[in-house]
Protein backbone atom coordinates (compact mmCIF):
# COMPACT_ATOMS: atom_id res chain seq x y z
CA UNK A 1 0.00 0.00 0.00
CA UNK A 2 1.19 3.26 -1.12
CA UNK A 3 1.76 5.80 1.82
CA UNK A 4 -0.68 8.36 0.91
CA UNK A 5 -3.27 5.48 0.85
CA UNK A 6 -2.68 4.26 4.58
CA UNK A 7 -5.08 5.82 6.52
CA UNK A 8 -4.18 7.43 10.06
CA UNK A 9 -6.14 8.64 13.00
CA UNK A 10 -5.04 10.70 15.28
CA UNK A 11 -6.52 10.46 19.42
CA UNK A 12 -6.33 12.89 21.88
CA UNK A 13 -7.30 12.25 25.77
CA UNK A 14 -8.05 15.78 26.88
CA UNK A 15 -9.04 17.59 30.34
CA UNK A 16 -8.98 21.59 30.79
CA UNK A 17 -6.70 21.86 28.21
CA UNK A 18 -4.75 25.52 28.01
CA UNK A 19 -3.58 27.18 24.32
CA UNK A 20 -1.15 24.38 23.59
CA UNK A 21 -3.94 22.10 22.56
CA UNK A 22 -5.15 25.09 20.37
CA UNK A 23 -1.94 25.06 18.72
CA UNK A 24 -1.79 21.01 18.32
CA UNK A 25 -4.61 20.97 16.76
CA UNK A 26 -3.98 24.02 14.43
CA UNK A 27 -1.08 22.56 13.18
CA UNK A 28 -2.65 18.94 12.76
CA UNK A 29 -4.90 20.46 10.34
CA UNK A 30 -1.98 22.40 8.50
CA UNK A 31 -0.09 18.69 8.27
CA UNK A 32 1.05 17.74 4.53
CA UNK A 33 -0.23 14.06 5.06
CA UNK A 34 -3.53 14.89 6.94
CA UNK A 35 -5.23 12.66 9.10
CA UNK A 36 -8.09 10.57 8.25
CA UNK A 37 -9.97 11.34 11.66
CA UNK A 38 -8.87 13.60 14.88
CA UNK A 39 -10.87 11.66 18.02
CA UNK A 40 -10.66 13.75 21.26
CA UNK A 41 -11.60 11.65 24.38
CA UNK A 42 -12.77 14.51 26.62
CA UNK A 43 -12.41 13.79 30.27
CA UNK A 44 -15.65 15.42 32.11
CA UNK A 45 -16.63 15.13 35.60
CA UNK A 46 -19.39 12.90 36.16
CA UNK A 47 -21.91 15.53 37.12
CA UNK A 48 -21.44 17.43 34.03
CA UNK A 49 -21.09 14.33 31.57
CA UNK A 50 -23.53 15.49 28.99
CA UNK A 51 -24.50 18.68 30.01
CA UNK A 52 -23.90 22.04 28.61
CA UNK A 53 -20.47 22.81 30.32
CA UNK A 54 -18.52 26.16 30.87
CA UNK A 55 -15.33 24.01 31.95
CA UNK A 56 -12.26 25.12 32.07
CA UNK A 57 -10.51 24.66 28.48
CA UNK A 58 -14.07 24.30 27.19
CA UNK A 59 -13.56 27.33 24.72
CA UNK A 60 -10.78 25.38 23.47
CA UNK A 61 -12.38 22.29 22.26
CA UNK A 62 -15.14 24.05 20.88
CA UNK A 63 -12.46 26.25 19.02
CA UNK A 64 -11.11 22.69 17.56
CA UNK A 65 -14.56 21.53 16.61
CA UNK A 66 -14.70 24.31 14.41
CA UNK A 67 -11.60 23.31 12.46
CA UNK A 68 -13.80 20.68 10.93
CA UNK A 69 -14.28 20.81 7.32
CA UNK A 70 -13.90 18.02 4.28
CA UNK A 71 -10.40 17.33 4.83
CA UNK A 72 -10.52 17.46 8.82
CA UNK A 73 -12.80 15.51 10.12
CA UNK A 74 -12.50 15.78 14.37
CA UNK A 75 -14.88 14.29 16.99
CA UNK A 76 -15.17 14.82 20.61
CA UNK A 77 -16.42 11.69 22.82
CA UNK A 78 -16.59 12.35 26.22
CA UNK A 79 -15.21 10.11 28.86
CA UNK A 80 -16.67 10.20 32.81
CA UNK A 81 -13.71 11.34 35.27
CA UNK A 82 -14.60 8.32 37.18
CA UNK A 83 -13.74 5.71 34.12
CA UNK A 84 -10.17 7.43 32.93
CA UNK A 85 -7.35 5.43 32.87
CA UNK A 86 -4.07 6.21 31.04
CA UNK A 87 -4.58 2.40 29.33
CA UNK A 88 -8.16 1.68 29.28
CA UNK A 89 -9.09 5.17 28.09
CA UNK A 90 -6.30 4.54 25.18
CA UNK A 91 -8.13 1.38 24.40
CA UNK A 92 -11.15 2.87 24.05
CA UNK A 93 -10.09 5.74 22.07
CA UNK A 94 -8.11 2.76 19.61
CA UNK A 95 -11.94 0.67 19.46
CA UNK A 96 -13.22 3.76 17.73
CA UNK A 97 -10.37 3.95 14.71
CA UNK A 98 -10.96 2.13 11.32
CA UNK A 99 -7.88 3.41 10.30
CA UNK A 100 -4.14 1.34 9.05
CA UNK A 101 -2.39 2.99 11.69
CA UNK A 102 -3.75 4.78 14.90
CA UNK A 103 -1.42 7.79 16.36
CA UNK A 104 -1.51 8.81 19.97
CA UNK A 105 -0.84 11.85 21.36
CA UNK A 106 -1.20 14.03 24.27
CA UNK A 107 -3.27 17.38 24.69
CA UNK A 108 0.19 19.35 25.12
CA UNK A 109 2.21 18.17 22.41
CA UNK A 110 2.30 20.98 19.56
CA UNK A 111 3.88 19.40 16.24
CA UNK A 112 6.76 21.24 15.20
CA UNK A 113 5.97 21.51 11.24
CA UNK A 114 3.73 20.19 8.76
CA UNK A 115 5.46 17.11 7.79
CA UNK A 116 4.75 14.97 11.65
CA UNK A 117 2.47 12.91 9.94
CA UNK A 118 4.42 12.29 7.07
CA UNK A 119 7.69 11.37 8.72
CA UNK A 120 5.81 9.27 11.08
CA UNK A 121 4.31 7.51 8.15
CA UNK A 122 7.18 6.84 6.24
CA UNK A 123 8.52 4.54 9.40
CA UNK A 124 6.04 1.95 8.42
CA UNK A 125 7.57 1.53 4.95
CA UNK A 126 9.16 -1.21 6.70
CA UNK A 127 6.44 -4.60 7.49
CA UNK A 128 8.05 -5.77 10.80
CA UNK A 129 7.73 -1.78 12.42
CA UNK A 130 4.81 -2.56 14.98
CA UNK A 131 5.20 1.42 15.97
CA UNK A 132 6.80 4.72 15.81
CA UNK A 133 7.42 7.47 17.69
CA UNK A 134 8.65 11.25 17.44
CA UNK A 135 10.61 13.75 19.02
CA UNK A 136 10.16 15.77 21.39
CA UNK A 137 12.01 19.35 21.52
CA UNK A 138 12.19 21.51 24.48
CA UNK A 139 9.57 24.07 24.82
CA UNK A 140 10.64 28.12 24.15
CA UNK A 141 11.91 28.86 28.15
CA UNK A 142 12.62 25.84 28.95
CA UNK A 143 15.49 25.59 31.47
CA UNK A 144 18.50 23.98 30.47
CA UNK A 145 18.70 21.37 32.65
CA UNK A 146 14.96 20.24 31.02
CA UNK A 147 16.58 21.15 27.50
CA UNK A 148 19.46 18.92 28.29
CA UNK A 149 17.00 16.06 29.27
CA UNK A 150 15.07 16.32 26.13
CA UNK A 151 18.17 15.90 23.94
CA UNK A 152 19.33 12.82 26.31
CA UNK A 153 16.35 11.35 25.80
CA UNK A 154 15.87 12.41 21.94
CA UNK A 155 18.85 12.88 19.96
CA UNK A 156 18.74 13.69 16.24
CA UNK A 157 19.61 10.07 15.44
CA UNK A 158 17.01 7.94 14.28
CA UNK A 159 17.19 4.16 15.39
CA UNK A 160 14.92 0.88 15.12
CA UNK A 161 15.00 -1.44 17.98
CA UNK A 162 14.39 -4.61 18.35
CA UNK A 163 14.46 -7.84 20.67
CA UNK A 164 18.20 -7.80 20.04
CA UNK A 165 18.78 -4.58 21.30
CA UNK A 166 17.80 -5.31 24.90
CA UNK A 167 21.44 -6.56 26.30
CA UNK A 168 22.88 -3.08 25.29
CA UNK A 169 20.15 -0.93 25.41
CA UNK A 170 18.48 -2.21 28.54
CA UNK A 171 14.91 -0.56 29.29
CA UNK A 172 15.43 1.79 26.54
CA UNK A 173 14.51 -1.29 24.02
CA UNK A 174 10.85 -0.72 25.00
CA UNK A 175 10.93 3.22 25.44
CA UNK A 176 8.03 4.63 23.01
CA UNK A 177 6.41 7.41 24.37
CA UNK A 178 2.32 8.12 23.90
CA UNK A 179 3.15 12.31 23.78
CA UNK A 180 3.51 11.25 20.12
CA UNK A 181 3.47 8.16 18.80
CA UNK A 182 1.91 5.86 16.15
CA UNK A 183 0.79 2.12 16.04
CA UNK A 184 0.40 -0.58 13.38
CA UNK A 185 -3.54 -1.20 13.73
CA UNK A 186 -3.55 -4.96 13.37
CA UNK A 187 -0.06 -5.54 15.33
CA UNK A 188 -1.65 -3.26 18.11
CA UNK A 189 -4.94 -5.57 18.14
CA UNK A 190 -2.52 -8.93 17.86
CA UNK A 191 -0.60 -7.66 21.08
CA UNK A 192 -4.14 -7.34 22.23
CA UNK A 193 -4.11 -3.69 22.87
CA UNK A 194 -3.04 -1.46 26.04
CA UNK A 195 -3.45 -2.84 29.31
CA UNK A 196 -6.67 -1.40 30.31
CA UNK A 197 -5.78 -0.37 33.75
CA UNK A 198 -2.14 1.03 34.35
CA UNK A 199 -1.07 4.28 36.38
CA UNK A 200 1.43 4.92 33.66
CA UNK A 201 3.87 3.25 31.24
CA UNK A 202 1.04 1.73 29.06
CA UNK A 203 3.20 2.95 26.22
CA UNK A 204 6.33 1.16 27.26
CA UNK A 205 4.12 -1.98 28.42
CA UNK A 206 3.04 -1.83 24.80
CA UNK A 207 6.13 -1.45 23.05
CA UNK A 208 7.74 -4.35 25.22
CA UNK A 209 4.60 -6.77 23.84
CA UNK A 210 5.68 -5.95 20.23
CA UNK A 211 8.95 -6.38 20.42
CA UNK A 212 8.54 -9.61 22.20
CA UNK A 213 6.84 -10.58 19.87
CA UNK A 214 8.97 -10.42 17.17
CA UNK A 215 8.23 -6.49 15.63
CA UNK A 216 10.16 -3.59 16.14
CA UNK A 217 9.92 -0.01 17.01
CA UNK A 218 11.25 2.87 15.04
CA UNK A 219 12.40 6.78 16.67
CA UNK A 220 12.02 8.97 13.82
CA UNK A 221 13.81 12.06 14.64
CA UNK A 222 12.64 14.15 11.71
CA UNK A 223 8.91 14.08 13.01
CA UNK A 224 8.96 16.77 16.14
CA UNK A 225 7.03 18.02 18.73
CA UNK A 226 7.75 20.46 21.19
CA UNK A 227 6.63 18.73 24.53
CA UNK A 228 8.23 19.62 27.81
CA UNK A 229 7.79 20.26 31.34
CA UNK A 230 9.63 22.39 34.17
CA UNK A 231 8.70 20.42 37.24
CA UNK A 232 9.21 21.28 40.69
CA UNK A 233 11.43 18.35 42.94
CA UNK A 234 8.03 17.55 44.35
CA UNK A 235 6.30 17.02 41.34
CA UNK A 236 9.53 15.11 39.93
CA UNK A 237 8.91 12.71 43.15
CA UNK A 238 5.36 12.04 42.13
CA UNK A 239 5.67 11.11 38.75
CA UNK A 240 9.07 8.68 39.63
CA UNK A 241 6.33 7.09 42.14
CA UNK A 242 3.86 6.21 39.27
CA UNK A 243 6.68 5.27 37.21
CA UNK A 244 7.73 2.87 39.71
CA UNK A 245 4.53 1.62 40.29
CA UNK A 246 4.04 1.00 36.97
CA UNK A 247 6.93 -1.30 36.95
CA UNK A 248 6.05 -3.23 40.46
CA UNK A 249 2.38 -4.12 38.71
CA UNK A 250 4.14 -5.76 35.96
CA UNK A 251 7.09 -7.41 36.48
CA UNK A 252 6.89 -9.62 33.79
CA UNK A 253 8.13 -6.65 31.55
CA UNK A 254 10.22 -4.76 33.81
CA UNK A 255 11.76 -7.03 36.13
CA UNK A 256 15.49 -7.87 35.64
CA UNK A 257 16.06 -4.68 33.68
CA UNK A 258 17.83 -1.93 35.28
CA UNK A 259 16.52 1.52 34.71
CA UNK A 260 18.36 3.07 37.29
CA UNK A 261 21.32 2.98 35.25
CA UNK A 262 20.47 4.88 32.30
CA UNK A 263 19.31 7.54 35.35
CA UNK A 264 22.93 7.74 36.46
CA UNK A 265 24.13 8.04 32.79
CA UNK A 266 21.73 10.97 32.47
CA UNK A 267 22.95 12.79 35.61
CA UNK A 268 26.47 12.18 34.62
CA UNK A 269 26.22 13.52 31.06
CA UNK A 270 24.31 16.84 32.09
CA UNK A 271 26.67 17.20 34.92
CA UNK A 272 29.15 17.20 32.02
CA UNK A 273 27.12 19.46 29.61
CA UNK A 274 26.77 21.99 32.29
CA UNK A 275 30.76 22.29 33.26
CA UNK A 276 31.08 22.62 29.75
CA UNK A 277 28.73 25.57 29.53
CA UNK A 278 30.23 27.11 32.11
CA UNK A 279 26.75 26.85 34.28
CA UNK A 280 28.48 25.16 37.52
CA UNK A 281 25.75 26.79 39.90
CA UNK A 282 22.97 24.69 38.57
CA UNK A 283 24.50 21.66 39.02
CA UNK A 284 23.44 21.61 42.71
CA UNK A 285 19.52 22.12 41.52
CA UNK A 286 20.49 18.73 38.93
CA UNK A 287 21.22 16.97 42.28
CA UNK A 288 18.28 17.87 44.31
CA UNK A 289 16.07 16.88 41.21
CA UNK A 290 18.02 13.87 40.51
CA UNK A 291 17.70 12.99 44.28
CA UNK A 292 14.01 13.44 44.37
CA UNK A 293 13.54 11.55 41.26
CA UNK A 294 15.42 8.15 42.71
CA UNK A 295 13.44 8.49 46.21
CA UNK A 296 9.83 8.94 44.55
CA UNK A 297 11.02 5.60 42.46
CA UNK A 298 12.59 3.84 45.01
CA UNK A 299 9.46 4.40 47.26
CA UNK A 300 7.13 3.59 44.12
CA UNK A 301 9.10 -0.25 43.49
CA UNK A 302 8.05 -0.32 47.26
CA UNK A 303 4.04 1.06 47.08
CA UNK A 304 2.58 -2.56 48.04
CA UNK A 305 4.45 -1.90 51.75
CA UNK A 306 2.69 1.54 52.56
CA UNK A 307 0.03 2.36 53.81
CA UNK A 308 -2.74 3.40 51.17
CA UNK A 309 -2.87 7.55 52.42
CA UNK A 310 0.75 7.70 51.97
CA UNK A 311 0.29 6.23 48.17
CA UNK A 312 -2.05 7.93 47.45
CA UNK A 313 -0.26 11.27 49.17
CA UNK A 314 3.13 10.32 47.19
CA UNK A 315 0.99 9.59 43.61
CA UNK A 316 0.43 12.35 40.74
CA UNK A 317 -2.65 9.96 40.14
CA UNK A 318 -4.62 8.73 43.82
CA UNK A 319 -7.69 8.38 41.85
CA UNK A 320 -6.02 5.45 41.02
CA UNK A 321 -5.86 3.68 44.36
CA UNK A 322 -9.35 3.24 45.18
CA UNK A 323 -10.54 0.69 47.68
CA UNK A 324 -10.79 -2.32 45.89
CA UNK A 325 -10.07 -0.84 42.32
CA UNK A 326 -6.69 1.12 42.85
CA UNK A 327 -3.12 -0.18 42.23
CA UNK A 328 -3.84 -3.95 43.18
CA UNK A 329 -1.81 -5.16 45.64
CA UNK A 330 -1.86 -8.37 43.41
CA UNK A 331 -1.18 -6.17 39.86
CA UNK A 332 2.36 -7.86 40.63
CA UNK A 333 0.91 -11.31 38.98
CA UNK A 334 0.18 -9.63 35.58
Amino acid sequence: MEAADIKIDVIIPVYKPDIKFKHLVERLKKQKDKPDRVILLQTVEEERQGESKNLIGEEYIAYAMELEDSDFRIECVEINKKDFDHGGTRAYGASLSTADLIMFMTQDAVPADTSLLSKLKEAFAEDRVGAAYARQLPREGAGIIESYTRKFNYPETDCVKTLDDLPKLGIKTYFCSNVCAVYRKDVYEEMGGFVTRTIFNEDMIMAAAIIKAGYSIAYVSEAKVYHSHNYSYKEQFKRNFDLAVSHAEFPAIFSGIKSENEGKKMVLQTTSYLLKKGRILLIPDLIMESGFKYLGFLAGKNYKKLPLALIRKWSLNPWYFREGKGASREAGQN
